[in-house]
């Protein structure tokens, strides 16, 4: 939005829109609960309440494989992306949630198990000394210009990684997250200008459907490791940019994507074509830990919320009890029944707006 002088720093972005976080609660007629969020509020409520709750109601809770497949054949009139695919992602977190408390099993067993023993993170936003202080050794920075800025914000744009590099020395891995508001020339011009900081991968340059452009972007720039897809929806862009290696890094969200169920067949169509993922910002929350923990395709996990408070520790940014926290750079997830949370009806009541 940047591009429309009414919003010269970009005011009109989605995540500016007076939604709260939608929850959901599915209950097992043994009267236990699965807890699954997601993004846009009411929107999506509306979706999981009028639509798809009740359309699930009597089903056998353990089969997630069913119930996704139902949410995705219930939404075929309007496309079960965009809007649609928070609200299949809500409800499927919410089952694995409560299919791993009904057997007593943290989701990572119900993957699969444990791929590795802990899973290395990083870092995503402007705070470079304090994540550093906190241990981490690879760090994201999000584009503040784009093309509407010109040769301008470009020098700008090098001025910033430049000095990013200088504070965080060569032996920290360091990325650029384009926010999906380059066009094609400009990513060119970017990763060119970018070639001298060592720069581990340019990711989300261009508008998320643009998929010629990442097609155009992949031929010219064959050097540049490239990452994409939080803003991918379902499996289909994943298939097709699978088939063509538009990209060498797949970043689903599992609270957008799909769920859990749709992240999973994401790894596993990145594992068969040697395509590494990396969910969407995966540490913040438990359900993108678990994931990260079981599937090999997935080699590292973003922290992109609740680490740019400096002096405040990271056990004090958790915003979902029982949520497991970075240490030193890695994260093991809890070992508890489903996603480990500890929550209860006292903290649903203080939260529930």
């Amino acid at each position: 939005m940047a591009r429309y002088p009414r919003f010269p720093n970009g005011e009109g972005h989605v995540s500016m829109a007076p939604w709260k976080r939608p929850a959901v609660l599915v209950t097992a007629e043994d009267g236990t609960q699965g807890f699954g969020i997601s993004l846009y509020g009411s929107v999506v409520a509306r979706m999981i309440n009028e639509h798809f709750g009740p359309n699930l109601v009597g089903e056998n809770a353990m089969a997630t494989e069913k119930l996704w497949d139902m949410m995705v054949r219930l939404s075929t009139a309007f496309s079960p992306t965009g809007m649609t695919s928070y609200a299949i992602s809500a409800l499927d977190v919410a089952l694995w949630d409560l299919k791993g408390k009904l057997l007593g099993l943290p989701v990572y067993e119900l993957l699969g198990g444990p791929q590795k023993e802990k899973i290395f993170c990083y870092a995503s936003g402007f705070d470079q000394e304090w994540y550093m202080e906190l241990g981490f050794k690879a760090t994201k920075l999000f584009s503040p210009w784009g093309p509407e800025q010109g040769l301008e914000g470009l020098n700008r744009l090098e001025e910033l990684v430049a000095s990013t590099r200088e504070t965080i020395g060569d032996e920290v891995e360091l990325m650029l997250d384009g926010w999906t508001a380059y066009d094609p020339e400009y990513t060119v011009r970017v990763a060119e200008r970018m070639r001298p900081y060592n720069l581990k991968w340019l990711e989300d340059y261009i508008q998320p459907e643009d998929l010629l452009g990442y097609e155009s972007i992949r031929q010219r720039l064959p050097w540049q490791t490239l990452a994409t897809g939080e803003h991918w929806y379902n499996l289909a862009p994943f298939a097709h940019a699978a088939g063509k290696r538009l990209v060498d890094i797949f970043q689903p969200d599992v609270l957008w994507c799909g769920g859990i169920t749709a992240a999973a067949k994401i790894c596993h169509l990145a594992q068969a074509n040697h395509i590494s993922v990396i969910a969407h910002g995966g540490m913040n929350y438990p359900f993108g830990q678990h994931l990260s923990m079981a599937m090999p395709a997935v080699t590292w996990g973003e922290r992109s919320e609740g680490v740019s408070a400096p002096g405040v520790p990271l056990e004090e940014m958790v915003k979902l009890p029982g949520t497991a926290v970075i240490k030193d750079g890695y994260l093991v997830p809890s070992d508890a029944p489903g996603f480990g949370l500890e929550i209860d009806e006292a903290w649903l009541e203080r939260v529930t707006v």
